[in-house]
């Protein structure tokens, strides 16, 4: 296959060898890294707070490969001063100027560091990261002498189960849990749980997610040799794949916090379930679509509603219910909103065409919603018509997110509906029954929160025993170059 933009781990992305970037998903990390970071911190802790958060970050400063760090230490340095500004500013004009310099700064610097040979990794996390920070500044008290706000942004920042992939941490999901001293006290119940997620992560990547590449992999860099079930099993392997893959990190991110006493924000909650678009983006990615509702689609909305004032018109439900009030109060910030998500991911077409296909959904999403609302129905048919066209946008749409091309995602699109032959791809019926295991264990099981916060796992022997083959098992698959998906962004 060629290396292309989805080869998984590519060279533009990553130049150093993938030793020096460290999986949740490997031995090093498992075997080495994690143990000594935790009995670190359990040391650490019996000298207080400060200790405690001072080991953590030393650990994520291990984590990130050094020959980046100059590009993370100027973006944490020069994002310490503009927030000790954007504070001392407050209840001024100034701060607003202010705050605008900040997040402009940070977009350049994505948009500069995107364009290097060697992207540093999880930038777009860092930077998203740096903008929430700095507008988390405003309309609080400053501390009496910063420290606490420094060691606040460092971990909100740095802390090493979200540095690469997330979730997109804000101040208020960290601030209260950095300054209660118990968070910083090791715990038996948080060592369980939050390695009860671990677990259920790393079992999502290496039992569910990369085996698919057999499928994924031939299917889309020869399109155009697959007939029409064949096209089908590259399309659904791809998006079962991106699924398990990124679900399988957020638990893993979510429960390394744990670990170590901080919860994070959960980033994933069944999305295939999702009844409608709004409710899948309410469902995948939770962080980011936090993120993006609040800094950009709320404010225009706001905007669009005070433009329409100043001139005399109505932005109730009833001006929402028109074309124009629709078009400026709905359609345009969440097209601009979804057009920044496609493109946060990478400044190439097939991600703004990902982009503009999830606002076409989104956009008659909420049409539907504005000009017919009322009940919906809860028959059982009508429920999983709503679940499977959700599932059927989010598909085509992931095969664009995957294409290196739109030629190659169009000629997906062809074979899936039957335009060309192609050969032997579906192997009998093996993969089918293979997509349809996964296809049960997407709409059929409980997710990972549910289980382990839920009335499902408890900390006793036999879930322990459970587990150690479980664990077992995700160990012996373990090997190879399997990154996670969301590494590349």
């Amino acid at each position: 296959m060629p290396r292309g933009r989805h080869a998984i781990p590519s060279a533009r992305v990553y130049p150093l060898p993938i030793a020096t970037l460290m999986s949740f998903a490997s031995f090093g990390f498992l075997f080495v890294f994690l143990p000594i970071a935790l009995t670190g911190f359990c040391l650490a802790a019996r000298w207080g707070a400060g200790a405690a958060i001072a080991w953590l970050l030393a650990c994520s400063v291990a984590f990130y490969p050094m020959a980046h760090w100059p590009v993370l230490a100027v973006s944490m340095a020069g994002n310490a001063l503009l927030g000790r500004w954007i504070r001392a500013t407050e209840g001024t004009q100034a701060q607003s100027r202010i705050l605008a310099l900040g997040i402009g700064l940070n977009l350049v610097g994505l948009a500069v560091a995107r364009g290097w040979d060697a992207v540093p990794p999880g930038i777009s996390f860092i930077a998203f990261g740096q903008i929430g920070w700095l507008l988390d500044q405003r309309g609080g008290p400053p501390d009496a002498d910063g420290r606490q706000t420094a060691a606040t942004h460092a971990l909100t920042i740095l802390f090493f189960p979200h540095l690469l992939a997330g979730p997109i941490l804000r101040l208020r999901d960290i601030a209260e849990q950095c300054a209660d001293p118990r968070t910083w006290q090791p715990s038996g119940g948080n060592l369980a749980a939050g390695g009860a997620m671990l677990l259920i992560g790393l079992l999502k990547k290496t039992l569910l997610a990369n085996p698919l590449g057999a499928l994924v992999t031939p299917g889309f860099a020869d399109p155009a040799s697959l007939g029409l079930l064949p096209a089908w099993a590259a399309a659904l392997a791809w998006s079962f794949q991106l699924y398990f893959d990124f679900s399988g990190y957020s638990d893993m991110a979510i429960g390394l916090a744990r670990m170590f006493g901080v919860r994070f924000p959960v980033n994933f909650a069944s999305p295939y379930k999702a009844q409608s678009v709004v409710e899948y983006w309410q469902r995948w990615h939770m962080t980011l679509t936090h993120f993006l509702m609040s800094t950009v689609y709320n404010p225009l909305a706001l905007a669009a509603m005070r433009r329409r004032r100043a001139r005399g018109l109505g932005v109730d439900r009833a001006a929402q219910r028109t074309a124009g009030g629709f078009a400026a109060m709905l359609l345009g910030p969440l097209v601009a909103t979804m057009l920044l998500a496609g493109l946060w991911h990478g400044a190439t077409l097939p991600y703004l065409v990902f982009g503009l296909l999830h606002a076409f959904w989104l956009g008659v999403n909420h049409a539907w919603r504005t000009f017919r609302p009322g009940p919906r129905s809860q028959a059982w048919h009508a429920v999983a018509g709503r679940v499977a066209a959700t599932y059927l946008c989010v598909l085509l749409a992931s095969v664009v997110f995957r294409a290196p091309s739109l030629d190659v995602a169009g000629t997906l699109f062809a074979g899936m509906l039957g335009w060309h032959q192609g050969g032997p791809y579906l192997h009998g019926a093996l993969h089918a029954v293979w997509l349809a295991g996964l296809g049960a264990i997407v709409w059929g099981m409980p997710n990972s929160q549910q289980i382990v916060d839920g009335a499902i796992w408890r900390p006793t022997l036999p879930w322990a025993m459970a587990a150690g083959c479980a664990a077992t098992l995700g160990l012996l698959s373990l090997g190879g170059t399997h990154e996670f998906v969301y590494f590349q962004f």
